[in-house]
Order: structure tokens, then C-alpha cells, then sequence
């Protein structure tokens, strides 16, 4: 086992705005359980991650539109209530980049990892890894990044439908945009429409070519990359559930070892001279084999936790000892542990605790073989935030199924509305008419003047009444 300095504390940072990023619960607990004092700087008063005995205190976070020198003005300022030098761990692509940007102003106050200067926005920015991919001979879907809706649309010709869509830099989407970080766009015109809307994302849209999978073509690579250039921690893992379906985060995950995509990683690590915390999705191409890097993020994933071997060591745990100088024990890899989100996988979360399980007084000489996202490897261990999760989450989906039935209330009336102006008398006998002329331009008041249909004049029959309530069902 391993003994971190508990005289250091640490600093969790995460600037994106999401109440169920069970990420930072999983680093909370990894470091509080070892009594390393936690200060968490994000937007999670209302979170269930506020109710973790394990979190020391939490810590006002920069805006969502903060500049580096914002983030750096709020490090400061925890800087100065933690009262001691702290590890800091950026939890989010946001966060890393802007710690990044300014880190010699920190480095008097925080421990951090020193990669190349501008590397991790390299890296989280998918149309910079492309170009990185090309110079280090790593395999990456064919990318184009169109500047026109013309070109996107001509792009989609090329590659082939489906083509994944993405934006270069997704942690600038605005939230409530309706805009996903990837989608698959199987047409021309969608990919068009997709770039209309390149100024509201932020950042550019970037077209991929489709790797074609299968049921384990989806895999990710956790790790760090100590300060002499060692890999500790993390390994190799299969994506076995995502949300978003196939393109999603992962739900359920499993600790699975290839060797090849190891090296690869390894080899990928040197080159850059990357040093910190890594998270890496990859595809297999079910037709070669070949493994493609779609994400390189410079920071913890979110299922960082399936990584904890034998000696409980895991990447944040990792980074703590390095930081701190701390031997990190050897790896005792643990292939088959498997991690399950259970708000996103709730009937997989059940079977798996009704399956076998071992008595509580080994669960320290052996590990059990999965871990919960919001109840841990042991649920009394820490169990507020999986009970708040519950309440919550209740309210969160009752919400959304709330405005996608107004949503698809509204389009069922406007298909009515229009179905029914298709269909009606007036519009079917239009054909027929004759010497028509409208002498209004203005709905209120309308009306037709020498006007005849079928022989029979219409003189000044109001219009106002059947078109208001025509406009009424359209507008509902």
C-alpha cells in the first residue's frame, strides 16, 4: 500500500457545469479516504457531491466564460484560504487549458505536472490532434474542417455517409444550445446546417470519416506520466455501454489489457513528452484492426476509478505521490474489474450488486470486482452522494421527458395544423378559382371583393376569424 502525504492537500478544479459528473465524486474519494485534505472549486453547491464526507470544503468557481487570468485570480484565492502549497487537478478540458495557460503564475502556490508549453490545448483541440496524429504516425480518422456549409456538405460526399461531426473545441458549446460535441450526420444538407451554426458553438466543425465497429470496437486509456517520464497507474479498457448510445460517455466500462494498444500509448506519450494525467478513446476498426485515437484529454476521465488496482493505487492517487515526491508502489493490475454509472445503466447497476459478493473483511486484500460511480466500491463507506443522486436525478429526468412531451406535443399539432390546411375545402377548390383578387394586405379586418368561385361572387366575406384560428394551432 501507499502512504500520500497527507500534510499536502488538494485542489480539484472543474469549470464545466454539470451536477452529475461523477468524476469528481471518484477523485474526492480517492484522495479523502487517505486523509489527504480536499478543496473542490466548482459549481457543485446543489450537487450530490457536496453531500461526500469526504470533501473538506468547496471553493467558488470561475465563470464558464473566464479567461485564463480569471482562473488564475480564483486559484489564487483558494490559494489563500487553503493557507499551504496544494496539488491542483484540473477535472475538465476547460479547466487543464487555462491552468495551462497560466501556470508559471502558480507554480509558488500549487504542485503541477510541467508539460510541453501550449501541449494540453494541442491535444484537447481535435483539429490540432489530427495534425499530431499525421507527425507521429498514430492512426486517426481522416478529418476535414470545412469553412463554408457549401464545403461541409461536399465534405459529407467525400467521406461518405455517416460521417462523424464534431466541433474542434467542445467545452466552448454553450449550454442550452441544444449542440452535442459529436454527432453522426448522414447527409450532405445536415452537415450544411451543421456549419450555419459554427458561430454559436465557438469553435470550428470538424467532419470525420466513420470507423466502422463492432460490440468492442470502442476502448480508452487512462494514465500518468510522472515527472521523469514514467507511466503509472491506468491501463487499457472496453467501453461496454455509452450514453449517448456508441457515442456517448461510458455508463459501463471494463478493465481489459491489450498489449499492442499499450505500446501504442506509450510510444504516443513519448513523443509528445506529455507529462500529467491522460485520457484517451480510441476505436478498432473492425476491417483491419487498427486502433484510432479520436480524444486525447489532458486530464482525468470520468471512469478514471475502474483503474484502481491490488495496492489502490489509481491516476489521481498517482499524481498526488509524484507531485508530492512519494515513491508510487508497483502496478497490481486487476483485468475484469468493471465500473458502472448507475443513473445511466440502472438495470446493469442492479444485477450487478445482486450478483455474488465477498464478505466486507476482505475487500481489503481483494478489491472488488466492480465500483459504482455514486456508491463506491462499498456503499457504507460513503453513502450521502448516491442517495442525493437518486432524489435528483429523479427531478433532473422528470424535467427533460416534461419538455420533450411539449416539445413533441407542439409537433404533432403544427403536422395537424398543416395537414388540415392541406386537406380543407378552400384550399382544394383553389384551382377553380376565378378572377380572384385580394385587395388587403393586412390579416385583421380581410376581405375578398369581386371575387368568384364557381360562378358565385364573394363580396366582402371576412377572412379574420378562419385565419386566427388556423395561426392559433400553428403557434401551439
Amino acid at each position: 500500500m501507499h502512504s500520500l502525504d497527507t500534510r499536502v492537500p488538494a485542489v480539484l478544479l472543474r469549470i464545466d457545469r454539470n451536477p452529475f459528473h461523477h468524476g469528481t465524486l471518484g477523485a474526492v474519494r480517492s484522495l479523502g479516504r487517505e486523509g489527504v485534505e480536499v478543496h473542490l472549486v466548482a459549481d457543485d453547491e446543489h450537487s450530490p457531491v457536496a453531500r461526500s464526507r469526504h470533501l473538506h470544503r468547496m471553493h467558488p468557481p470561475p465563470a464558464p466564460t473566464a479567461t485564463p487570468d480569471d482562473v488564475r485570480a480564483a486559484l489564487l484565492r483558494v490559494s489563500a484560504r487553503v493557507g499551504r502549497p496544494a496539488v491542483l487537478i484540473p477535472l475538465d478540458d476547460a479547466g487543464a487549458l487555462a491552468v495551462d495557460a497560466v501556470r508559471e503564475a502558480l507554480t509558488d502556490r500549487y504542485l503541477l505536472p510541467r508539460p510541453a508549453p501550449g501541449l494540453p490545448g494541442r491535444l484537447a483541440d481535435k483539429a490540432a490532434l489530427a495534425a499530431l496524429c499525421a507527425r507521429l504516425g498514430v492512426a486517426h480518422p481522416a478529418t476535414v474542417a470545412p469553412t463554408t456549409p457549401a464545403e461541409a456538405a461536399g465534405a459529407v460526399t467525400d467521406l461518405g455517409t455517416p460521417v462523424v461531426a464534431k466541433w474542434s473545441r467542445p467545452w466552448l458549446l454553450p449550454r442550452g444550445s441544444g449542440l452535442r460535441s459529436a454527432v453522426l450526420v448522414r447527409s450532405p444538407r445536415e452537415a450544411a446546417a451543421l456549419h450555419a451554426r459554427a458561430t454559436a458553438a465557438g469553435s470550428r466543425l470538424l467532419l470525420q470519416e466513420y470507423v466502422p465497429g463492432g460490440p468492442d470496437a470502442d476502448w480508452f486509456a487512462h494514465g500518468y506520466v510522472g515527472r521523469d517520464g514514467e507511466v503509472f497507474g491506468g491501463g487499457t479498457g472496453r467501453k461496454r455501454r455509452a450514453r449517448p448510445r456508441a457515442a456517448g460517455l461510458t455508463a459501463v466500462g471494463e478493465w481489459a489489457h491489450d498489449a499492442g494498444l499499450w505500446a501504442l500509448v506509450r510510444r504516443l506519450l513519448a513523443g509528445l513528452g506529455y507529462r500529467g494525467v491522460f485520457d484517451l478513446d480510441f476505436r478498432r476498426d473492425a476491417r483491419t484492426g487498427t486502433y484510432h485515437l479520436l480524444d486525447f484529454n489532458p486530464r482525468p476521465g470520468a471512469q478514471f476509478r475502474l483503474f484502481t488496482d491490488g495496492a489502490g493505487t489509481d491516476v489521481v492517487r498517482a499524481a498526488h505521490l509524484d507531485l508530492t515526491h512519494r515513491p508510487v508502489p508497483a502496478q497490481d493490475p486487476l483485468p475484469g474489474r468493471a465500473f458502472v454509472v448507475e443513473n445511466y445503466a440502472p438495470l446493469t447497476a442492479l444485477r450487478t450488486r445482486l450478483g455474488p459478493r465477498r464478505p466486507r473483511r476482505s475487500l481489503q486484500q481483494h478489491p472488488p470486482a466492480a465500483e459504482f460511480a455514486w456508491s463506491g466500491a462499498d456503499a457504507a463507506d460513503d453513502p450521502a452522494p448516491a442517495a442525493d443522486l437518486w432524489r435528483r436525478w429523479r427531478r433532473h429526468v422528470l424535467r427533460h421527458a416534461c419538455a420533450r412531451l411539449a416539445g413533441g406535443t407542439q409537433n404533432i399539432l403544427l403536422t395537424l395544423s398543416t395537414r388540415a390546411r392541406e386537406t380543407s375545402p378552400a384550399v382544394l377548390s383553389t384551382p377553380n378559382l376565378t378572377g380572384t383578387t385580394l385587395t388587403a394586405p393586412n390579416l385583421t379586418g380581410t376581405t375578398l371583393t369581386s371575387t368568384t368561385l364557381s360562378g358565385t361572387p364573394l363580396t366582402g366575406t371576412p377572412l379574420t376569424s378562419t385565419t386566427n384560428r388556423e395561426r392559433a394551432v400553428t403557434d401551439a
